[in-house]
C-alpha cells in the first residue's frame, strides 16, 4: 500500500484506530492525530499534484511567443469575460472585432474559452483570428481542435511550399495572397496544376481571381468558360463580367443593345426618348457558356410587390443587363447615368411596362454591384426607381463612398417604411447605424411601435432584433422613453427595453477598450 492510501485508510477509520502513517518530509505537530493527518495529506497532494520528471527523449513544447499587442484594459477584460459566460452573447463578434481595431488583443486568461466558441460558430472566426494574438496562434498548434485559427489566417504559414504541400484551405490563403501581392505569378501557379485539380478546387482557387482582377487574366478566364465544372465555369463568367474591356463584355454589349433600344417619341408637344424593352426570345449555348443558364435564379419565382412570375425570358434579361459594361448605355442614349435611369420603359412585346422597368432596373443594379460603379450606384439610390425592389438597391450601398451611405441608407428606409420590404432592406445594411441612418431608424421603430396591431409588433419585434448589434447607443434614451411611455403594446415595450439594455452594454463596451 502507498503512502496516499495508508493516509485515505487512516481517514476512514478515524486516527483513534489507525494513527496516521509516518511521513518524514511533513511538519512537525504534537497532540492532535487528526491535525498531522490532514498536514500530512496537504503535502502529499502537493507532491502529487506537482508531477513526475519528463521521460528522456521527449521533445518539449515551445514556449509562446511574445506579444506584440498590449491587452485590452482590465474592464475590457472583465466584460468579454461575462459576454463568454452567455451575457449578451450576440455582442461578441462586435467586441473582437472593436478590439482589434484598436490594436488591442483579448487577454491570454480568456482564450481557450474564445478559441473553443470557434469552434462551433464558423462566423466567429475571422473576428477571433484578429483579436487572439500570438498566444492565440500558439494555443491553436496545441490542439487540434482548434487549428482553424490558423487556416483562418491571412498567413498560409509553412512559405511558398504551402502550395504543393499544405491543406486545401492554406492552399486557399496562399493563393489569395499571391494575387495581392503578384497575380500574374498566382495565375501562373494554378495554370500548372488546373488540369489535376478536382473541379470544386479549381472553383474556389479561379475564385481568388477577385484579387487583383486585371486585363491579364482575361485569356485564362475564357479558357475556364469552357471547363467541364459548372462551378467554375460560373466563377469565370463572372469575373469576366467585371471586366468591361473585355471580349466577353462586348459580347454582352451586342446582346444588351439588342433587347435595349432608345425610341424618340412626341409626348404633349415635347421629344422624349423612351427605352424600348424586347427580352430576349431564345436561349443558345453560346448564351449558357457564358454565365446565363436555362433557368436563372429568380425565373419564375414571386416578383416583390408586382406580384406575378418574373418569368424565364425577364430573368434572361436581368441576368444579360448584370453582365454588360455600364458604360455601353451611356454611349447609347448620350446621356449621363442620373438621366438614363429616370428614362420611361415600354415593352415591345406588349407586356406590362412597369415590369419591364424594373427588370431593367434591377439588372443595373446588379451590374452596378458587380462593376463597382459609384456613379450608376449613386443615379439608381438618388434616382428612387425600383422601389418595388428595394433590396436591389440596398445593395448598392456598399458600393457609395462611406460619407454618403447613411443618408442614402435612410432615404431608402422611409422608401420602405410600412411596407413588408423593409426588414430585408434593413438586413442588407450593416452597423454602425448613425447620424441620419440612425435617425430614420429609430423614426421608423417609434412608428411601429404606436401602430396598435399585431402586425406591426412583429415588425418591431424584428426591427429591434437587427437593431441591437447596428443601432448607434446613443439612440438608448429615446428609446426607452418610448418603451415606458404608455402607448405601446407589451411585447413592443418588452422588445425596446432589451433593445434599450443592449445598446447601453454595448455603450459601456466600447468605452471600457478606450481606457
Amino acid at each position: 500500500m502507498n503512502a496516499w492510501n495508508e493516509h485515505v485508510s487512516a481517514a476512514l477509520l478515524g486516527t483513534e484506530r489507525r494513527p496516521a502513517p509516518p511521513l518524514p518530509e511533513a511538519p512537525e505537530q504534537v497532540g492532535d492525530p487528526a491535525g498531522r493527518l490532514l498536514d500530512q495529506a496537504a503535502v502529499l497532494a502537493v507532491r502529487r499534484r506537482a508531477g513526475a520528471p519528463p521521460v528522456t527523449g521527449v521533445e518539449t513544447v515551445a514556449p509562446a511567443p511574445a506579444e506584440d499587442l498590449p491587452v485590452v484594459p482590465e474592464a475590457a477584460g472583465r466584460r468579454l469575460a461575462r459576454i463568454l459566460s452567455g451575457e449578451q452573447v450576440k455582442v461578441l463578434p462586435e467586441w473582437l472585432d472593436a478590439a482589434a481595431a484598436r490594436g488591442r488583443r483579448a487577454p491570454a486568461r480568456l482564450l481557450p474559452e474564445l478559441l473553443e466558441k470557434g469552434r462551433s460558430d464558423r462566423m466567429l472566426r475571422p473576428s477571433i483570428v484578429r483579436a487572439a494574438g500570438r498566444r492565440g496562434v500558439w494555443l491553436a498548434l496545441q490542439n487540434t481542435d482548434w487549428a482553424y485559427l490558423i487556416s483562418t489566417g491571412d498567413d498560409p504559414g509553412g512559405g511558398d511550399d504551402v502550395w504543393g504541400t499544405g491543406t486545401r484551405s492554406q492552399r486557399i490563403a496562399h493563393l489569395t495572397r499571391l494575387r495581392e501581392t503578384d497575380p500574374a505569378a498566382a495565375r501562373d501557379a494554378l495554370g500548372e496544376v488546373w488540369a489535376r485539380e478536382p473541379a470544386p478546387d479549381r472553383a474556389v482557387f479561379l475564385a481568388t481571381f477577385g484579387h487583383g482582377l486585371s486585363g491579364g487574366d482575361e485569356e485564362f478566364l475564357e479558357t475556364a468558360l469552357g471547363d467541364r465544372g459548372k462551378d467554375v465555369r460560373q466563377v469565370a463568367a463572372d469575373l469576366l463580367a467585371r471586366l468591361p474591356d473585355s471580349a466577353y463584355g462586348r459580347r454582352m454589349a451586342e446582346r444588351a443593345r439588342a433587347c435595349l433600344t432608345p425610341r424618340e417619341r412626341t409626348v404633349r408637344r415635347r421629344r422624349q426618348t423612351w427605352i424600348l424593352v424586347e427580352p430576349p426570345r431564345a436561349h443558345d449555348e453560346e448564351l449558357a457558356r457564358d454565365g446565363v443558364p436555362f433557368h436563372p435564379s429568380g425565373s419564375f419565382a414571386p416578383g416583390s410587390r408586382a406580384g406575378g412570375p418574373i418569368g424565364t425570358r425577364a430573368a434572361w434579361l436581368r441576368e444579360i443587363l448584370s453582365r454588360t459594361p455600364l458604360r455601353t448605355w451611356t454611349e447609347v442614349f448620350g446621356l449621363p447615368p442620373v438621366e438614363v435611369v429616370c428614362l420611361p420603359v415600354t415593352d415591345l412585346t406588349g407586356g406590362d411596362a412597369h415590369s419591364s422597368a424594373r427588370d431593367v432596373h434591377v439588372g443595373w443594379a446588379r451590374a452596378a454591384l458587380r462593376q463597382r460603379d459609384v456613379e450608376w450606384a449613386r443615379a439608381l439610390l438618388r434616382g428612387g426607381v425600383m422601389v418595388d425592389e428595394p433590396e436591389a438597391l440596398a445593395d448598392l450601398l456598399g458600393v457609395l463612398p462611406e460619407d454618403e451611405r447613411d443618408a442614402a441608407a435612410a432615404d431608402l428606409i422611409r422608401w420602405t417604411e410600412g411596407q413588408p420590404e423593409l426588414l430585408r432592406v434593413l438586413e442588407r445594411v450593416p452597423g454602425p447605424w448613425a447620424g441620419p441612418l440612425a435617425e430614420a431608424v429609430v423614426t421608423t421603430l417609434t412608428a411601429a411601435a404606436r401602430r396598435p396591431s399585431a402586425p406591426a409588433e412583429h415588425t418591431l419585434t424584428q426591427l429591434c432584433r437587427l437593431a441591437d448589434q447596428r443601432l448607434s447607443p446613443t439612440a438608448a434614451p429615446r428609446l426607452e422613453a418610448l418603451a415606458r411611455a404608455g402607448d405601446t403594446g407589451g411585447g413592443a415595450v418588452r422588445a425596446l427595453l432589451d433593445l434599450t439594455e443592449t445598446l447601453r452594454f454595448r455603450d459601456e463596451m466600447l468605452k471600457e477598450l478606450d481606457l
